[in-house]
């Protein structure tokens, strides 16, 4: 599920500049402890990029595909912030941050759960090019004894490289 907000503005680490945003809310199946952010023609996949460092992080990167580990494998909340620089640090308490980067070559970013439907997952419209990648991992320890509950949210800011 997929809800655009309006555009907010956030300071940006520079005090004499502004950074402008679009925010996207998502409420996605997180199957198999995982998240996709990629490009609509990338033809990769992710099943030899979860090496051991690669779950430890939280992160698998190849080509055009960003992988996103979770906490649970249950529907989590995803925000995705298009910025146009650099947001430095995100507003908030996180347990972790990665960086990567990933390549938009067809204008239109799908966001995922591992199992979703491709053909009709939802797609962000973003420029072509190079973005840097910020993913930011909140509520870690707040999962139950038994993985089905707890307040763990991700947001990914990405931002023209």
């Amino acid at each position: 599920m997929l809800s655009l907000e309006e555009t907010a503005v956030r300071e940006n680490p520079s005090p004499n500049s502004i950074n402008q945003m679009k925010t996207y809310n998502f409420e996605l199946l997180a199957d198999y402890f995982q998240l996709y952010l990629q490009d609509e023609t990338a033809k990769g996949d992710l099943g030899e990029a979860w090496t051991e460092e690669a779950c430890a992080l939280k992160l698998a990167v190849v080509p055009g595909i960003i992988g996103v580990g979770t906490a649970r494998d249950m529907t989590v909340p995803l925000t995705v912030e298009i910025h146009e620089s650099d947001p430095g640090e995100i507003p908030g308490i996180w347990d972790q941050i990665n960086n990567c980067s990933i390549a938009i070559t067809s204008g239109k970013l799908v966001v995922s759960g591992c199992t979703d439907y491709f053909p009709t997952a939802a797609r962000i419209e973003l420029p072509p090019g190079k973005y840097n990648a910020r993913i930011f991992y909140g509520g870690q320890n707040t999962i139950s004894s038994d993985g089905l509950s707890g307040n763990d949210h991700y947001t990914v800011a990405l931002w023209r490289a």
